[in-house]
């Protein structure tokens, strides 16, 4: 299922580019979260990150996101890392992936732009992809993209 007026919302948000296999990605994750902890900030526990390249290239580029605690930010600029004290995208459509991500992922991608086209949505982001869990304690995946409307009345 495909929810529209989606956003994605944080405050004191870290972020970094990478570029890695995807299969790798924890190993990015670990790396950004073992920076920022060196340099004595603490993530709030949330992450996500947006996909800047083909999804089904060998090597994928992404910008990953770290919400943290500290509202000061200084950090050496050779860490390459950004940091807005308020993050906001709006007007995205979302689903949610509940299990088999690894497996999921490129047909959930590939539907979100099929809806794209069909509701005559351009898009306007690039993709994002959240971890969220759940009261229960459960990880699911949210994956968005910011559109706006070709034609409206």
């Amino acid at each position: 299922m495909i929810v529209e007026n989606h956003q994605i919302a944080y405050k004191n948000v870290a972020s970094k580019y990478y570029n890695f296999v995807p299969a790798e990605i924890d190993l990015a994750i670990q790396d950004f979260d073992a920076i920022l902890s060196g340099h004595g900030y603490h993530s709030v526990g949330k992450m996500f990150f947006s996909i800047l390249s083909n999804p089904t290239a060998e090597v994928m580029t992404a910008k990953l996101f770290i919400p943290i605690e500290e509202y000061d930010f200084t950090i050496p600029k050779e860490e390459e890392i950004n940091f807005n004290s308020y993050f906001l995208i709006d007007r995205m459509i979302m689903t949610r992936i509940t299990d088999d991500f690894d497996a999921r992922s490129q047909a959930t991608f590939s539907e979100l732009l099929t809806y794209i086209e069909a509701h005559e949505m351009s898009r306007k982001t690039p993709m994002f992809v959240e971890f969220k869990e759940t009261n229960a304690g459960k990880t699911n995946v949210e994956m968005s993209v910011g559109v706006s409307v070709l034609f409206e009345i």
